[in-house]
């Protein structure tokens, strides 16, 4: 067994979802890696990591629709009696970043997954997205740690027999 750790950094476009399937893919063979766990971390507090439906796009609008009616800008009614108003004390970085730590803490910051023959195992409509919660464009890193058999070993104990 052998381990890596390594940082992919991807750009998003603002509020929604990356799909960073294939990325992970390619970066677990240039790795040289065969099979293994891969354990991936958010170095963000205000977007997350997912698994979904990669079939139908209307699944991704539907999720990004849904986290906004559950977590508004700006303030957010409590479930009180009085359905008082209150209002966010964090948003000196904009009326979306508040917000975008409530998602995150909603969602996913870490996730570990199997992969074999270089391949992320997943089911067949399942994809791993990037989950960005602010309205501008970011550069997020995600860590990356893989703990697995590389290639070069598996080809190395079959010719021992």
């Amino acid at each position: 067994m052998e381990q890596i750790f390594s940082k992919l950094n991807f750009i998003t476009n603002g509020e929604g979802l990356i799909n960073i399937t294939e990325d992970l893919n390619r970066f677990i063979q240039k790795s040289n890696f065969h099979s293994g766990i891969l354990n991936l971390t958010s170095l963000h507090t205000s977007c997350s990591l997912t698994i979904n439906e990669n079939a139908d796009p209307n699944v991704l609008k539907d999720l990004k629709k849904f986290i906004q009616s559950l977590v508004p800008y700006n303030c957010y009614t409590s479930l009180s009696k009085n359905k008082e108003e209150i209002y966010y004390k964090h948003f000196q970085e904009g009326e979306d970043d508040m917000p975008a730590h409530i998602k995150t803490a909603l969602t996913n910051t870490n996730l570990s997954l199997s992969f074999q023959e270089g391949e992320i195992i997943l089911g067949t409509w399942q994809a791993i997205y990037l989950w960005e919660h602010r309205f501008s464009p970011k550069e997020r890193s995600i860590n990356v740690h893989i703990i697995g058999e590389k290639i070069s070993n598996i080809y190395n104990d079959i010719k021992q027999y």
